[in-house]
């Protein structure tokens, strides 16, 4: 054990060698300096490029010694080569010389993200620049002070001009002050671009995006279903799944417009452009009382930005689609933004299409389980697909600002479908025409305004000829929806803020059947008027340990002349600086859901129509739902917890998707679910990891069926998600798996009809599909071609491993003689694709 003298001498010498250390850093002056004072004492003459010493400061060598030990002392502490000329005259070079500026990058340590307007000042002189949007800088080589980065949001911090002068400029970490953290309370979330805020919110921003297993592009969609507790039980965008309930219960807004339509290829891709500067919240729970019309999750994509910035483009490709996307500075306080996108697929088969349109036709092979013989349908089909995206945003004078936003979508299908006897053809086209218009006004720093009017309209054409009859059926679907908000907001002190508004929309739903043989037709035309009232109450401590906004909204439904009142909650309490708590509550309400006739609708591609509530047959559709989270972030370490209840009452079978005994059956209910998400997070420098588990228990309530009480057709008890990612400057990898257990379905109880040639069930829901599992693999690599100019490869394979998984399955008479069919559908197989982009 060591005794206390010898303790002491240990502390004692290693104090004076921290002083001396300190000291002699305190001492160390500029090269040049050093230089001058050794040809006074020697009487000599340094010869050297000044550029090249510039920017070097060393602690002088002591007097005492002599010339030769003194230049070995600068040699040994700068890397300088020193040469003889003559007697009196020594050459001095810098090997480390290459002819560039000091530069850098500047990144958030915790999310990943650049650092944009950071100041960055060389002391005691008047050089000084911002970084820009990548977080890049640059400086002159003027001096050898030291360089000082400072930022609201993040710790000042000191570089010697000597860590910038190197080949590649160093990417710099930046420390996020305590006090700014009320918008951010949990570190890099997934991946870089994903971060979670103190109102329960997810954010994404897809140009500061990392990578994702499986994607290729930030596609808002796909990655959405990588957070726990959002999936896709058919692998879709178009039926995404949030905490067990159906894609029409989500409500999709970009900039203020309600999209009837958010999927390409019938769900593969998602209808909104990638490369468009986008800024999209996913809300789970606990959303704002400014939007309404949803019973589900909220998913709200805004391009809007808050200042004017410089004008760029990008142009890119895969092996299904082109696009462009292009932000022009027509002033110092308007610009332009226009963005489109258009599938190759109809003039280029890639194997990447080749493998989605296998799954999109695949529930043409059915199999008949009687003799367990296939029957096969061959189909050759012209497909593609298109959007387009403008906005003008307009500052007027300094309190004003105007926005103009469109948006058009369209999905275009023509099959042939034919047996070596028979050939038909058929066609379907969907369609989304989109506007709004948006006013803000900053009256003063404590009051401001915003107006907002929308349009939105989606129309879903086909006709669809049946290859076992002479039946033709031709259906149209048609949605407009035209809105008007206005938001005022007060802020009542540093603490408290209060939010007030009125909404109104007009919604018209049209549907249209006819039937050729025997002839039927129908035509049905409902308009609902909706206005509601919305009050909203911030409260946030100085300190940013509590958050608190409580609302309600007062819907009145003019036609049913009835009035819900909707309260919300979004509570954030920091228990200690590494653990905080969450509770969010809400109540909503939703008039539009989506309905199937038929199953067999159009080969069941598209089968979903969107329909009115009545508030008799279709009631209106009410949600509760409360949830208790806990984030827990320390040393890179993210651990999240959410336990949620949520509860949806005026569900329809019609909307459920029912492919069993129910699927004719006209009747509401409701459904109920109790579950968990958990995530567990780390970051280990260039390399960070995830694991995500989620549990649902998902039971419906219709109390007219038999049983009343069974599994909810989009149950997925368990749900496992891993990913590890690997970024280094300007390369990243990412490989991740999904698990989850199989989706409820219903077995027939005969392999044949019964006395009425239809099939005979068991118990609703009484079985499950096999477990699903997927590998995915994606990896990019950035070259900057000029200053402003970059070229970004990706690749990305999904399903690497090439397994089978069954996503769906149903059963179906055979009438030729009266056996069941087995329909089964499956995920996509082994499916790569690239993508090239170009940014200037």
């Amino acid at each position: 054990m060591l005794n206390p003298n010898r303790l002491f001498f240990v502390l004692s010498l290693f104090l004076s060698l921290f002083a001396a250390q300190a000291q002699e850093g305190q001492n160390a002056v500029a090269l040049k300096t050093v230089l001058d004072q050794i040809s006074d004492q020697h009487n000599v003459k340094f010869n050297y490029i000044d550029s090249e010493l510039i920017i070097y400061k060393i602690i002088p060598p002591k007097e005492s010694v002599s010339l030769t030990e003194k230049i070995s002392y600068i040699q040994s502490k700068t890397g300088f080569k020193i040469k003889q000329i003559s007697d009196n005259y020594y050459s001095v070079v810098n090997n480390r010389h290459l002819d560039k500026p000091l530069c850098g990058y500047l990144f958030d340590e915790n999310t990943g993200l650049a650092v944009e307007n950071a100041k960055i000042t060389i002391s005691e002189t008047s050089t000084q620049t911002l970084s820009n949007e990548k977080g890049y800088f640059e400086l002159p080589l003027v001096s050898p002070n030291t360089i000082e980065i400072t930022h609201l949001s993040f710790e000042k911090k000191q570089l010697s001009p000597i860590d910038l002068y190197v080949s590649d400029c160093p990417k710099i970490k930046l420390t996020a002050v305590a006090q700014q953290l009320n918008e951010v309370i949990a570190m890099r979330y997934l991946t870089t671009g994903i971060y979670k805020k103190n109102d329960g919110s997810l954010e994404i921003k897809p140009t500061k995006f990392g990578i994702l297993p499986g994607l290729i592009e930030p596609d808002v969609l796909q990655t959405m279903q990588q957070i726990p507790g959002i999936s896709s039980v058919d692998e879709t965008v178009s039926n995404i799944n949030v905490r067990g309930g159906t894609h029409d219960q989500n409500l999709f807004l970009w900039n203020g417009i309600r999209m009837f339509q958010t999927g390409h290829f019938f769900g593969l891709i998602s209808a909104f452009n990638p490369s468009l500067a986008q800024t999209i919240s996913v809300t789970k729970n606990g959303s704002s009382a400014f939007y309404g019309e949803s019973v589900s999750s909220l998913i709200d994509i805004t391009s809007h930005t808050k200042a004017i910035s410089k004008s760029r483009s990008s142009i890119s490709s895969n092996l299904i689609s082109a696009e462009f996307y292009t932000k022009i500075k027509t002033s110092e306080k308007a610009n332009i933004i226009l963005s489109g996108r258009r599938s190759l697929t109809d003039f280029f088969a890639s194997p990447t299409y080749k493998n989605y349109r296998d799954k999109v036709f695949q529930n043409t092979v059915v199999t008949n389980l009687d003799n367990n013989q296939t029957v096969n349908f061959k189909t050759d089909e012209a497909f593609y697909f298109y959007d387009f995206t403008g906005q003008y945003q307009q500052r007027i004078g300094s309190k004003h600002e105007l926005t103009a936003d469109a948006i058009v979508i369209r999905n275009s299908l023509f099959i042939n479908q034919f047996t070596a006897n028979a050939s038909k053809n058929s066609d379907l086209a969907q369609e989304t025409l989109g506007s709004s218009l948006h006013w803000k006004t900053n009256w003063n720093k404590r009051n401001s305004s915003e107006l907002e009017l929308y349009s939105s309209k989606y129309t879903l054409v086909s006709k669809n000829e049946s290859i076992e009859n002479n039946q033709i059926l031709k259906q149209e679907n048609s949605v407009l929806d035209l809105g008007f908000q206005f938001k005022n907001s007060n802020v009542i002190s540093k603490k408290i803020t209060v939010n007030q508004g009125y909404q109104f929309n007009e919604t018209g739903v049209t549907n249209s059947d006819e039937i050729n043989s025997p002839f039927f037709s129908r035509k049905s035309i409902n308009v609902l008027l909706t206005h509601a009232l919305i009050a909203e109450g911030i409260f946030e401590n100085e300190n940013k340990k509590t958050f608190l906004k409580v609302g309600v909204r007062g819907n009145y439904f003019a036609k049913f002349r009835k009035t819900l009142i909707e309260p919300r909650l979004q509570f954030n309490q920091a228990l200690n600086p590494n653990l905080r708590l969450e509770i969010l509550g809400e109540q909503k309400s939703q008039t539009l859901s989506q309905v199937i006739d038929l199953q067999q609708d159009f080969l069941g591609i598209e089968k979903r129509r969107w329909t009115q509530a009545n508030d008799n047959t279709i009631p209106i559709q009410k949600s509760q739902q409360l949830s208790l989270g806990f984030s827990y972030t320390k040393h890179n370490w993210l651990i999240t917890l959410d336990n949620f209840y949520k509860k949806i009452t005026g569900i329809t079978t019609s909307s459920q998707g029912f492919q069993n005994q129910f699927e004719f059956v006209k009747s509401s209910g409701s459904y109920e679910v109790l579950g968990s998400e958990f995530l567990i997070q780390k970051n280990f420098g260039r390399f960070y990891s995830w694991l995500s588990y989620s549990y649902n228990d998902n039971k419906y309530f219709f109390k007219s069926l038999t049983p009343p009480e069974f599994y909810n057709n989009f149950e997925l008890k368990h749900c496992i998600s891993w990913a590890g990612i690997y970024e280094w400057n300007s390369v990243k990898l990412a490989l991740g798996c999904k698990w989850h257990t199989g989706k409820p379905i219903t077995t027939p109880a005969s392999t044949t009809v019964d006395n009425n040639n239809s099939i005979s069930y068991n118990s609703p829901n009484n079985a499950k599909l096999d477990d699903f599992f997927q590998m995915n693999f994606s990896a990019s690599k950035e070259w900057k071609l000029a200053e402003k100019m970059a070229l970004q490869t990706n690749v990305s394979v999904l399903n690497v491993l090439n397994t089978q998984n069954s996503i769906n399955r149903f059963y179906r008479v055979n009438t030729a003689n009266n056996t069941v069919e087995s329909v089964n559908t499956y995920a996509l197989d082994l499916t790569p694709n690239i993508n090239v982009k170009l940014s200037f």
